[in-house]
């Protein structure tokens, strides 16, 4: 027979092995999540950070927790495996389903509508107009956020219609059969573009902050007058878009909603 003492030092032993483990797998998560579906500064933006530490958290805690409590070296070692590995499948579960919720509201698409960028992720898009989109646009991406743009209504009509479906819900960059490339969209974006200087004068206590974005973001020193800024709307946040107004590239995003 084990003493108590000597039960309660095997099954922490146990339970930090199975801790050890369920970091290691947590990390390796984590790159996906944020290496791929949600860089930055999408994770911020689109909420994914809480949105994964939520769900890791769960079940980082949930492993080792369910192998303290029936850890026991004295049971037979068949059923001592059995439960181990039952909680081992319980987790890797939870951890699927907790990743496919993170896949599903991940950011897809920085899409240029209208006047405004807007960060479209793959929940907000109705499957039924997919095959509707240009044909190299059909499938949502699984390696980040790609920029896009709504290209102009073909009709009176169609300017009702998707109005309408806005007003309903479903945002005109999230529409699929509205979906061109970026680049078809620069002289509009350049003509929405406002000057950088006028964002610092709308907001001088930020710009520091504007100023340091811009510098973590280039390798090279811009000039000051060509970079512009288009505001950024997202789920229930809003930020701002630093572009080149020469050639529309997406230099940086700052915190600031310039609506």
């Amino acid at each position: 027979m084990l003493s108590r003492s000597s039960s309660w030092g095997h099954r922490l032993y146990a339970s930090g092995i199975h801790l050890g483990l369920s970091l290691l797998v947590a990390g390796l998560a984590a790159l996906l999540v944020f290496a791929v579906w949600y860089p930055y500064p999408y994770r911020e933006i689109s909420g994914g950070r809480s949105l994964f530490l939520l769900v890791i958290t769960v079940d980082v805690i949930m492993g080792p927790l369910l192998t303290l409590a029936v850890f026991n070296r004295s049971k037979p070692l068949n059923e001592l495996r059995l439960d181990l590995a039952v909680i081992g499948l319980l987790q890797l579960a939870a951890l699927a389903y907790g990743l496919w919720t993170v896949a599903v509201a991940r950011p897809v698409h920085l899409v240029f509508e209208i006047d405004r960028f807007r960060v479209v992720h793959a929940i907000d898009v109705p499957p039924e107009l997919l095959d509707r989109a240009p044909a190299e646009l059909r499938h949502l991406p699984l390696a980040g956020p790609t920029q896009l743009s709504v290209r102009e209504f073909k009709s009176a009509q169609e300017s009702f219609e998707t109005t309408m479906a806005a007003i309903q819900g479903v945002a005109l960059g999230a529409r699929p059969d509205l979906w061109q490339s970026y680049e078809q969209a620069k002289p509009q974006i350049k003509a929405r573009a406002r000057p950088v200087s006028e964002l610092k004068s709308r907001f001088p206590g930020r710009a520091a902050e504007i100023d340091q974005a811009l510098k973590s973001a280039s390798s090279t020193v811009r000039a000051t007058t060509s970079v512009g800024y288009v505001p950024l709307a997202s789920r229930s946040t809003f930020w701002t878009v630093l572009i080149d107004t020469n050639t529309t590239e997406v230099i940086a995003f700052v915190p600031i909603d310039s609506f």
